[in-house]
């Protein structure tokens, strides 16, 4: 009987691993009040590499004495246009200007402001954008929300009228530009938001010159700032394609020399732009419209050198970064697609004549040395994913020709992996190849996620910042390699040591991987940690051997409820701005905004399932092991019936990588990069167990 528990025993271990460590969150502190006016300056297009001390004095010497960091534009509309941002920096959540627009392109330019009555002003337009982004736009916005948290505010250029604008059309204190003396007008209200001119083209010479036309303007802003005040400047928008990070520096008491962070990225340096609205409002102590700001207020964290070229270069070299990978990441894996469907493909007629035939009518056996040369290039497949990710701890992204530097960076560590596996003692063994290539992996990202996830950070197989998905911990790709890298790895283990102890030491490695992801010190994914919880339970409850029977698959399945139960208690008792992805979804439904959450979910993965190339990995990897290896000629049913925990491992990385990529909002993703290591190492084996057979 204790035998027979011993699985679900060990897997409520996991559940309370996971739960201890979702338990102790990082705490930034709450941000407080700091001033009594907040003054938001705004120059769509301004990066860091066009900040310098001859061109941009103001800037500099106010990034120099504040908190700096690179903002992710991010708003309803991608790219987000000028009037994009403006409206999404009043609306503290991402929200578009309605109007017709060429494909990634922007609507016309120019917003109709009226001036009746010489005060403020009235946005004719704002109904119907209020509108749009209520009814047509699935993330709830409400245009306007900034100003409707203050008594009063100012904006001037027409840009700030859009932040300005509340629901109503209406802008309290509107002037079309500057004033000779803006100091009386920035005093007024509690609120000013001011439009400084925009920078655009790839034209150094002309940008430049725009540059250095905003800084004459804060400048002025800087010079007739009210007593006491906070200013925040912001590159807030894209003004060309593609995407890119942009500028924001934060100038006073409490702002001094450090990094601009938010609980909404979890890094430090980075924020997004529906942070500024909630971090004006923290600094001038009011409250927050929870249900209508998505952004959560930035705070300054230490740890900035104390040079600021220096400082300023991370940020531009992110930046930097950040555009090459969105420009490698499509052709890497659309090749890694294509590469593994042509080894597939070849991998086929090895699969039928593998098995040793008696008597003289067999086929001809195929050479030795082509079988090795195909076994090395499915090693080479299982690791392309993690050699791409260690690639990025080289800047590669630095050389006039980018991508083919990826290249070879990638594909030299692809060949000291294999090499390294190929010589690792008990290569020559059915599972040799299979552990070693399932601990590399293991132990490549998980390396990274325990020491910040740097790699995956603006990486190729990783995230990136301009997305503005995700900016800590561990992302799709990795998770996917993870999952199935640690359980083979505990499949691979636990198969060594004798039956009885086999779900111990699956659910020691997998409970492992368990607080890995799911921690908010590393991987910081509640749902990853939900999808490696019921995967591992699985594996935990056949890899002893026997069929899933319905009181196996009925504990397995309470294990999954319990840890799942348990994030969602724990995470629904921090405050809003602390909660992860499960504890927002659950509150969203409790307020009546989930429906919006579940309509983002599902298109998100019908758009992911139809654009991404890991799709084709995924039914790829698919189609091949259920009409091939698991065919009577496949090999793999009798490498499941001799190891049993490979069989397990399999199974729970199918089921974790499904739940995953559904709950998660990826589609197929997390399954098509546990596929790329999971299918070529299940094809090596299944060759060859019907060698040794």
């Amino acid at each position: 009987m204790l035998r027979r528990l011993t699985p679900v025993l060990l897997t409520l271990v996991v559940v309370a691993l996971g739960i201890t460590a979702l338990a102790a969150r990082p705490d930034n502190g709450t941000p407080g009040r700091s001033a009594d006016f907040v003054v938001l300056a705004g120059v769509p297009g301004l990066r860091w590499d066009d900040v310098d001390p001859q061109t941009t004095p103001t800037l500099w010497r106010m990034a120099e004495q504040g908190s700096i960091g690179s903002l992710s534009a991010r708003s309803a509309h991608r790219p987000t246009c000028p009037v994009d941002g403006w409206l999404t920096l009043g609306a503290g959540n991402f929200a578009a200007w309605n109007g017709s627009r060429q494909q990634g392109g922007c609507p016309p330019a120019g917003v109709t402001v009226e001036q009746p009555d010489g005060i403020g002003a009235n946005l004719p337009d704002q109904e119907s954008v209020v509108q749009y982004n209520q009814e047509r736009l699935s993330w709830g916005t409400m245009p306007g929300s900034l100003s409707e948290s203050v008594r009063c505010s100012v904006a001037v250029g027409p840009g700030a009228a859009v932040a300005a604008a509340r629901p109503f059309g209406r802008v309290d204190r509107y002037e079309p530009i500057l004033p000779a003396d803006p100091a009386k007008l920035l005093g007024s209200c509690v609120l000013s938001i001011v439009d400084l001119g925009s920078v655009d083209g790839e034209d150094p010479a002309s940008r430049a010159a725009q540059a250095r036309q905003a800084d004459a303007q804060l400048a002025r802003v800087l010079a007739a700032r009210p007593p006491r005040s906070l200013v925040l400047v912001a590159g807030i928008s894209d003004t060309d394609l593609p995407s890119r990070l942009h500028v924001a520096i934060a100038d006073g008491p409490g702002w001094g020399r450090g990094w601009l962070t938010s609980p909404s990225t979890a890094r430090e340096g980075y924020l997004q732009l529906v942070d500024l609205a909630p971090t004006a409002l923290a600094a001038l102590g009011r409250p927050m419209p929870e249900r209508l700001f998505l952004g959560r207020p930035a705070v300054s964290v230490g740890g900035r050198p104390a040079d600021l070229r220096t400082a300023i270069d991370q940020p531009a070299d992110a930046d930097r970064e950040a555009a090459a990978q969105r420009r490698v990441a499509g052709w890497f894996f659309a090749l890694l697609a294509v590469a593994q469907v042509a080894l597939a493909v070849a991998v086929l007629p090895l699969l039928r004549r593998a098995r040793r035939h008696a008597g003289p009518h067999g086929p001809e056996p195929v050479s030795r040395r082509v079988v090795a040369a195909v076994e090395l290039l499915l090693i080479a497949a299982a690791l392309a994913v993690p050699a791409a990710l260690l690639a990025d701890a080289v800047p590669w992204w630095h050389g006039d020709h980018a991508g083919w530097w990826f290249a070879v960076v990638t594909a030299l560590l692809i060949v000291g992996g294999t090499a390294a596996v190929r010589f690792t003692p008990g290569h020559d063994r059915t599972l040799g190849p299979l552990g070693a290539v399932a601990g590399l992996a293991t132990l490549v990202v998980g390396a990274d996620v325990l020491t910040g996830s740097r790699l995956q950070f603006n990486g190729v197989v990783g995230y990136s910042a301009l997305e503005g998905g995700r900016y800590a911990g561990l992302g799709t790709v990795g998770l996917g390699v993870f999952i199935a890298g640690s359980l083979l790895s505990g499949g691979w283990l636990a198969q060594q040591v004798r039956r009885a102890w086999r779900p111990m030491v699956m659910v020691a490695v997998g409970g492992a991987a368990v607080v890995v992801v799911g921690s908010p010190y590393f991987g910081s994914d509640s749902i990853g940690a939900i999808a490696l919880t019921a995967g591992l339970s699985i594996a935990a409850a056949i890899c002893s051997g026997g069929w899933l029977t319905v009181s196996r698959l009925a504990w397995a399945t309470m294990a999954g409820l319990a840890v799942t139960i348990g994030f969602a208690v724990v995470d629904l008792r921090r405050p809003a701005a602390e909660r992860g992805s499960l504890g927002r979804f659950l509150a969203a439904l409790g307020d009546g905004t989930g429906g919006l959450t579940m309509h983002r979910s599902s298109t998100s993965n019908i758009e992911t399932l139809i654009n991404s190339p890991l799709t084709i990995l995924a039914l790829a990897g698919a189609a091949l092991v259920w009409f091939a290896l698991l065919q009577p000629w496949g090999g793999l049913m009798r490498l499941f019936g001799i190891y049993p925990t490979i069989r397990a491992a399999m199974a729970g990385t199918g089921v974790a990588a499904a739940i995953g990529g559904v709950l998660g909002g990826s589609a197929l993703d997390v399954a098509g990069a546990a596929g790329a290591l999971v299918v070529p190492m299940a094809a090596l084996a299944s060759m060859r167990v019907l060698d040794h057979s």
